[in-house]
């Protein structure tokens, strides 16, 4: 089956509002098996949205729709869709008593009951979030139709709960897919080792990058999830067993998720004092559930003072080495450890930019300290062949290498070199 998604919206058009849903949806449909081969953006605009939506009856079996079925005037894809079916807007009674409902000792008027013309004879999908049902139908030409409402906050739980239910119907066979999550190699890199498995027809096994880290994801189809996952499962097995350590966890968000889980099931506990990435490693840690059990102290020293003040962070070592060094580094992890009373420390430092660097010290150069008590390792990142990377992009590789370094001590795995930045050592 061959699927295209139409999301509608001017606010889509202009870049006020990111278009998640069809991420969402593509994720969604791929898991059930059917192939999305063309997604658009069309404006609040009858005449477009007919031309778009002709075009989508003629190369698809599936169009899925995304907004435009609020009350307002320029909310136009029911009555498009319809009108391109044949069908007419009818009322639906059930849909009509739920706006009601909500409306309950409130004015119900004219333009909020518009929400409830629907296409006759079509499947309606609750809208459990919102005023909006969604719906579904099949034309005289056999092409099946699904209307969602924009909000995120209402799709997702429509498309769950009502939207996949009717779809799964339709579709003899499921995809599922496991996402081997990477960190301390690139993709190229990784790929070398897996070159042989990408070439796999069932399961299929891709490597996708994203900001300074990347997955490996294996997708199976079969014609049931235990089948598809049977599949799935050798081939995770082999593509972790060749990229090693550098695998962080399957099926995972984040480096943070696997820390704060390691912390906890150690029942250890960490302080960080950061200085360019401004608590950015304390912030993902505690956007965890559940780290306040192992998470004891965050600060931000940005100045030297308060890297003396708070961190007791030598006077002299401040003004003979600078801020940017190893040795201030491994001082911060090891002062706010001490102050927090937590088994480890991170200390970061560096230069963010787009200033302040030097021949010596360029921007791009960060240290990062990890200390458990006995001793204090040091992380250098440094720009490779000259080469400056924007300050966002510096501070998230700062973070996650922080991250990464505290997971291998958790785990007790080897230190490794880390592409693009890396140089570390171990000070005693």
């Amino acid at each position: 089956m061959k699927a295209e998604i139409i999301s509608v919206g001017t606010e889509l058009l202009l870049g006020q509002v990111i278009n998640s849903d069809t991420a969402y949806v593509a994720r969604s449909l791929a898991a059930l098996g059917i192939d999305v081969q063309y997604s658009s953006i069309v404006g609040d605009n009858s005449e477009r949205l007919t031309t778009a939506l002709t075009d989508s009856f003629s190369r698809a079996d599936l169009i899925v729709t995304t907004g435009g079925l609020g009350p307002t005037g320029d909310d136009l894809t029911k009555e498009t869709c319809a009108r391109l079916a044949g069908r007419h807007l009818v009322q639906d009674k059930k849909s009509l008593e739920r706006l009601k409902e909500y409306f309950k000792g409130r004015d119900c008027g004219p333009n909020q009951l518009k929400q409830v013309m629907l296409p006759e004879g079509c499947t309606v999908l609750q809208n459990d979030h919102g005023t909006a049902p969604g719906c579904a139908f099949t034309t005289k030409d056999k092409k099946v139709v699904v209307m969602l409402p924009g909000p995120p906050s209402e799709l997702v739980p429509m498309m769950e709960n009502y939207a996949i239910p009717f779809l799964s119907k339709l579709t003899d066979s499921i995809i599922w897919s496991t996402d081997i999550r990477v960190y301390g190699i690139g993709e190229g890199a990784a790929e070398e080792r897996i070159v042989d498995l990408t070439e796999n027809k069932n399961p299929t096994v891709a490597t996708y990058a994203k900001t300074n880290e990347m997955y490996v994801r294996v997708t199976a189809k079969a014609s049931t999830k235990k089948e598809a996952q049977k599949l799935c499962k050798p081939m995770v097995h082999e593509v972790c067993n060749r990229l090693g350590d550098a695998v962080y966890g399957i099926d995972v968000e984040s480096l943070e998720e696997v820390v704060v889980k390691s912390l906890t099931e150690q029942k250890m506990t960490l302080a960080t004092a950061e200085s360019c990435t401004g608590g950015l490693v304390a912030k993902r840690i505690t956007d965890i559930p559940g780290s306040s059990a192992v998470f004891h102290m965050g600060a931000v020293t940005y100045s030297n003072d308060i890297k003396t003040m708070l961190l007791d962070v030598p006077e002299e070592l401040l003004r003979k080495k600078g801020a940017v060094c190893p040795e201030v580094a491994a001082a911060m992890a090891q002062g706010v450890r001490e102050k927090a009373g937590a088994d480890f420390g991170i200390g970061i430092t560096g230069i963010a930019g787009p200033d302040g660097g030097t021949a010596e010290k360029p921007v791009g150069l960060i240290y990062i300290g990890l200390c458990d008590g006995y001793s204090t390792w040091i992380r250098e990142l440094n720009p490779k062949n000259g080469h400056i990377r924007e300050r966002s992009f510096l501070r998230l590789a700062a973070a996650n290498n922080a991250l990464d370094m505290l997971r291998r001590r958790l785990l007790g795995l080897p230190d490794i070199e880390v592409p693009a930045f890396h140089h570390e050592r171990r000070r005693q």
